[in-house]
């Protein structure tokens, strides 16, 4: 062979030989990514790169869910929360929202395994080599989920691509360990929809006042369109961005065949309708009860601990908190509230025209700035007396309470606290006497504007109120309703001290009144008599036994309702005589579970026979006669409340306080009115008494119960004792008894 034959046999050769290997290194370039890759996932898998959640940690995800306050009749009352958010299951979902989802955010969520290769092979071509921007995300609802329950931080370069394989593997394990509709709900509970709102639940009651189940298709799409960008997308920041974000789901639902092309022309074309309250510990209902209840629960939670040993937190745990304030009761009680106070608000301050109510009493003013939190404030921040003092009449905007809506105004901080001064105030509790369920509870005003709650935390005297613990003990020595007693002062000596003779509050005197009559007319004097001949620590001692846990001083005129007692207490106690004698503690919650149905505890109230069912009859009997023919008469001829009622009025001394304690066989409610100081209140009786300051509240309220058929409040007549009253009780017959005894010779008895 030739020499130029050999060159050329070479030159193939070599040229042969750098084909393959650029072949091999084509092929190793082309190879070395995926097996990189490969290689990359299993050494994440094998935890080389950090810890992987275990199937425990899938199974209790870390997000913080609110603890709810759940009514008798299946309300939420409200949530205590670091994040609002509550859990939904899959069947409690409206069908639009799925579909408004899928077709948004993964279309092909059910045909792949968590990780979806097409997608990320459509977003790799499109976007990082055509560069489209508009080509969509490769992430599907799973890998979302993964990335929502185990947050990643701000990472980038390996640490960020060693982050997305774990969402990957992360997003597998759940599809193996879930079905579908179960990431579906996992992943709607683990989102944010701005407005302290997260997960569906709360989204759906935020913007629309509506369990999830209940939202329409374009509210669904405009909730699912928000999870792109909450605050972008926000139907109240943002209307005309919600509105087109809001129609681009619903064209991707018609897109794919889960709305037709019709229904998205009439829907994408209707504007965003909201009923949009965001969730406010200050407003919705019971607010006094859930910050009452909230103090206890706290407490509950630091003595009560998890499988893991830690104890319960209250706002990132998800507590269901079964309670008995029946939602209606409760709306009722602060709607007869507001109705009542409004118009006694204004006869107050026509009353007081012209005049300062505390002009008798300036330290009230000084008191107030003092207790005032501003006041504690600007101490602690060093500024001086006369500095504060500077601050306190300094005017600045603000938002003050009226009966007729909130009011933006400019005003110093001290005239804020004069105006506020001036405002009566009420508590409202009502309960069933044979369960000691509590059913309403209203603490006050506006929580928002006047946090003190009137029903447990504030002890107010309870005048006349306090009167049936007397004639309670003397029903049980025997005496009859209809025993006569002089309608003349009574002087009960006091070591140490000046005989203490009380007066009635009318002035009135001279003739023989029954202990019926004089409860009736509630007369001081009777209450004197009865005083005398029992002396006070026996009251104390039946009071106790009724569940009146309040101090009371061992002095006579205690027999008039000196003693400062909560709303609640008192409420308890009238239960007794409802209860056949029996006292029921009132209670508030019935039972407290886990994020996961398990009952944590149980709750049943104690029970105390306080009295014999004789004696609660009779003083049944006997406060009847206060409605019929007493102070709480005007229930009858202006309210026409003509079921069976008990009750009794309270008013303390100045007209102070004003009480009205009233019963039914099946449900007692207490009702306090006055202002925040003592030395603010009515001028006159007529005015201030207890019969118009707080029975009306307690009318108003129960012809709102009666109204609700639904509700179907017992109208019925108090139980007969099961065996026959020893002590007469109707007086025409009682006074022929008595006569009969005096002609024969044998006396009277009581």
């Amino acid at each position: 062979m030739s020499a130029s034959g050999i060159n050329i046999m070479t030159k193939t050769a070599k040229k042969k030989g750098s084909y393959r290997k650029y072949i091999s290194i084509m092929w190793l370039l082309a190879l070395l990514p995926p097996a990189a890759i490969i290689i990359l996932v299993a050494a994440v898998n094998a935890e080389k790169f950090g810890k992987l959640p275990t199937f425990e940690e899938l199974e209790n995800q870390k997000s913080a869910l609110a603890s709810e306050v759940i009514s008798s009749d299946n309300v939420i009352l409200g949530k205590y929360y670091i994040q609002n958010r509550s859990n939904i299951h899959f069947k409690e979902l409206a069908d639009n929202t799925v579909k408004a989802l899928e077709a948004t955010e993964d279309v092909r969520f059910y045909q792949h395994s968590g990780v979806d290769l097409r997608g990320l092979a459509r977003v790799f071509f499109k976007t990082v080599i055509l560069q489209q921007q508009s080509s969509g995300g490769g992430s599907t609802i799973t890998q979302q989920l993964a990335k929502n329950l185990f947050p990643r931080e701000n990472e980038s370069g390996l640490k960020l691509v060693i982050r997305k394989i774990k969402e990957w593997i992360i997003a597998v394990r759940l599809e193996r360990n879930y079905t579908k509709p179960e990431i579906m709900a996992m992943y709607l509970n683990t989102v944010e929809f701005g407005h302290n709102s997260f997960g569906i639940k709360s989204a759906a009651k935020t913007f629309f006042n509506k369990i999830p189940s209940q939202l329409h298709t374009e509210e669904s799409a405009m909730l699912i369109g928000m999870l792109q960008a909450p605050s972008r997308y926000s139907p109240v920041r943002n209307p005309e961005n919600a509105k087109n974000r809001r129609n681009t789901v619903l064209s991707q639902m018609s897109k794919y065949n889960f709305i037709t092309q019709s229904a998205y022309d009439s829907l994408s074309k209707l504007p965003i309708k909201l009923n949009f309250k965001a969730e406010d510990h200050n407003e919705g209902l019971a607010p006094y009860f859930r910050e009452t209840l909230r103090l206890e629960l706290t407490k509950w939670c630091s003595e009560h601990k998890k499988a893991d040993g830690s104890t319960y937190n209250l706002y990132r745990d998800g507590l269901r908190i079964y309670t008995t304030i029946d939602s209606r009761m409760q709306e009722y009680a602060e709607e007869a509230l507001k109705e009542h106070l409004t118009a006694l608000q204004k006869t107050f301050d026509e009353h007081w025209k012209g005049r300062v109510p505390w002009a008798q009493h300036p330290e009230v003013i000084e008191e107030g700035i003092k207790r005032s939190a501003r006041y504690a404030s600007l101490k602690a921040d060093g500024l001086s007396e006369a500095e504060i003092k500077e601050n306190f009449n300094t005017k600045i905007p603000m938002t003050v309470f009226s009966w007729h809506g909130d009011i933006d105004t400019v005003m110093s901080p001290l005239d804020s606290l004069k105006y506020y001064k001036r405002f009566l105030q009420s508590g409202v509790m009502s309960m069933e006497p044979q369960t000691g369920f509590v059913r309403a509870w209203v603490g006050g005003n506006n929580y928002r504007f006047f946090k003190y709650d009137h029903v447990k935390a504030g002890r107010r005297q309870v005048g006349s109120t306090f009167k049936p613990f007397l004639y309670t003990l003397a029903m049980q020595e025997g005496y009859s309703p209809c025993f006569k007693v002089p309608n003349v002062k009574v002087s009960i000596p006091i070591p140490g001290q000046p005989d203490w003779t009380p007066s009635n509050s009318d002035g009135k005197y001279g003739g023989m009144l029954t202990l019926k009559e004089a409860l009736a007319e509630s007369v001081n004097v009777i209450s004197a008599y009865l005083m005398k001949e029992f002396g006070p620590s026996a009251v104390i001692q039946i009071a106790r036994k009724m569940g009146i846990t309040s101090p009371i001083d061992e002095v006579p005129s205690i027999c008039l309702g000196t003693p400062d007692v909560s709303l609640f207490e008192m409420c308890g106690a009238y239960c007794t005589f409802a209860n056949k004698g029996v006292w029921t503690e009132p209670i508030y919650i019935t039972r407290i579970e886990d994020k996961n149905g398990l009952v944590l505890q149980e709750f049943v109230p104690r029970k105390v026979e306080a009295i014999s069912e004789e004696t609660a009859y009779l003083m049944i009997k006997l406060m009847q006669g206060v409605v019929e023919k007493g102070t709480g008469a005007r229930l009858r001829f202006r309210y026409g409340l003509n079921n069976p009622i008990a009750g009794k009025t309270g008013t303390t001394q100045n007209q102070s306080d004003g009480w009205f304690m009233g019963i039914t066989p099946n449900l007692v409610t207490g009702v306090w009115t006055g202002c925040e100081d003592r030395s603010v209140h009515f001028r006159t009786t007529y005015l201030g008494q207890g019969a118009n300051t707080a029975l009306p509240l307690w009318a108003i309220y129960m012809k709102k119960l009666y109204a609700d058929k639904d509700l179907n409040i017992y109208q019925g007549d108090f139980e007969k004792p099961e065996h026959p009253v020893s002590i007469e009780t109707d007086c025409s017959k009682y006074e022929q008894n008595q006569q009969q005894k005096s002609n024969t010779g044998f006396g009277s008895d009581l």
